[in-house]
């Protein structure tokens, strides 16, 4: 077990984990980690411009086996770095089959947690156990949800994070589009949370940071302009981006599953100073 030392607070982590953050010799280690990456040419341009988690995704359980997206995870694997997968469904039986087949390093769970229906936070615990218990060696990303900036209130995010920690090795924030009520119909995958291209209120994820003993993963809206204010306002263990980085068709719309490389590599830069400034202000701390 290695024991870390992560903006004054300490985790335990096995060597494995290690990987989610970047080897320097510095406290201050911000992860970069970017979705969907769905084809191993994309990944292998990402993994050259420094991003450290590439993130996959299976968009149906009926479709779930991608030969491209497993030569993404193996391509990532090959480069030392960490891939991510998330599966738009929750069924136990077909999230087993997904992980056997691709072998990921991390499996991101990204379901809405305030849908009303059901037990669906105990059904997700569950899951989560189940997962932990015949995967010992995988790594569980829950994502939190967070109201859009200045509507925090309205998510009960530090409830839920405290209800899934003692299930999940990471935490990722995403913004929950709450402007008309919170309903599910409101997110752009329906049960689900994330690609909304909105911030979510950073107060809120700095509140998240502080109360968890789990690396938070700051995401939701996070551009190559606002990431590193984004960094340095909230102190996360890292940094998350998907919409704000693809490409654009001629309406200026996202185009799904299509990386803007120079978007990217301005974003990892603008980690990297955020890491710095980070990095300085700890120093400054000590003195």
């Amino acid at each position: 077990m290695i024991t870390v030392l992560f903006h004054g607070k300490v985790y335990v982590r096995t060597p494995h984990v290690r990987r989610i953050f970047w080897k320097r010799k510095m406290m201050v280690q911000l992860r970069v980690q970017i979705y969907e990456i769905q084809e191993p040419e994309e990944a292998e341009a990402l993994l050259d411009l420094g991003v450290h988690c590439i993130g996959s995704v299976l968009v149906s359980a009926e479709d779930w086996k991608i030969p491209a997206i497993r030569k993404v995870i193996d391509c990532v694997k090959r480069r030392s770095g960490q891939s991510s997968l998330i599966p738009l469904f929750s069924e136990q039986d077909q999230i087993f089959r997904a992980i056997d087949w691709y072998q990921p390093d991390v499996i991101h769970l990204c379901e809405n947690l305030t849908i009303t229906q059901g037990d669906i936070l105990g059904d997700l615990i569950r899951l989560q156990e189940a997962v932990k218990k015949n995967y010992p060696n995988l790594k569980i990303m829950r994502s939190i949800p967070i109201g859009e900036t200045g509507k925090a209130n309205r998510v009960p995010t530090l409830d839920l994070a405290r209800r899934f920690e003692p299930v999940s090795d990471l935490f990722l924030t995403d913004t929950l589009i709450v402007s008309q009520g919170g309903t599910d119909k409101e997110q752009p995958v329906h049960g689900f949370v994330g690609i909304t291209g909105q911030t979510c209120d950073w107060g809120m994820a700095r509140k998240l940071v502080e109360q968890s003993r789990l690396p938070v993963i700051l995401a939701g809206g996070l551009s190559p302009g606002n990431v590193f204010e984004a960094a340095v306002t909230t102190l996360p263990a890292g940094v998350d981006s998907c919409t704000q980085t693809n490409q654009v068709d001629q309406t200026g719309k996202p185009i799904r599953f299509k990386k803007d490389l120079e978007k990217v590599k301005t974003f990892v830069k603008e980690a990297l100073r955020a890491e710095m400034t980070m990095l300085k202000k700890q120093d400054t701390l000590k003195k």
